[in-house]
């Protein structure tokens, strides 16, 4: 009998709002004596601008998919992702994740005066993985990430890269991990 394969929801948004404050644009609202005098009255904030930047997002991604969001700048594909990876707390609704995601940006840090061999223990290291686990998958991540190419770029500090070379260095080090869940923002901003 054939193997039924079932569909794992991987995460769930549920009706999800994500609402930013931001203080008006008048002077002293962003000091700490404004803030203390906001505390001690206790109302309605006033001068507080509301940004709703996600509204009632609701899908299902299931084990194996890959998903895109596509939209224009500012539409709040990032402050989902932000949201879904845990980092932005929702408003209103609820995100379930089956696992712990993992959030890549363009903006992912790696040290720019360290060689990009440097850089994929450091990446590896942060993302949770053991010297062990980066000693073995070291040569996929740099085959991966075609940084050696052209030459031996992969013993140069990253500041030598391309913005292109970087970012295929830093998704490598990232897909290189085993993720439950993992999301990719701006992947097309460089290279």
């Amino acid at each position: 009998m054939a193997e039924q394969t079932s569909h794992i929801p991987t995460v769930i948004a549920d009706e999800l709002h994500i609402v930013y404050r931001v203080n008006g644009a008048k002077t002293g609202k962003g000091s700490a004596t404004a803030a203390l005098s906001r505390i001690i009255k206790r109302g309605e904030e006033r001068g507080v601008r509301k940004v709703h930047a996600v509204k009632g997002v609701s899908f299902t991604a299931y084990r194996g998919e890959a998903i895109g969001l596509i939209g224009s700048n500012g539409s709040g594909k990032s402050t989902l992702l932000r949201a879904i990876a845990g980092l932005l707390p929702a408003e209103k609704g609820k995100v379930y994740t089956d696992g712990q995601p993992s959030l890549l940006g363009v903006n992912a840090a790696l040290m720019n005066d360290l060689t990009g061999e440097r850089n994929v223990i450091l990446g590896g290291l942060a993302m949770g993985m053991s010297r062990e686990q980066i000693r073995e998958r070291y040569q996929e991540i740099v085959d991966f990430s075609g940084i050696n190419e052209k030459g031996d770029f992969i013993t140069l500090p990253m500041r030598t890269y391309s913005s292109g070379m970087a970012a295929r260095l830093r998704f490598s080090i990232a897909a290189a991990k085993d993720h439950d869940v993992l999301m990719i923002d701006e992947a097309l901003a460089t290279g």
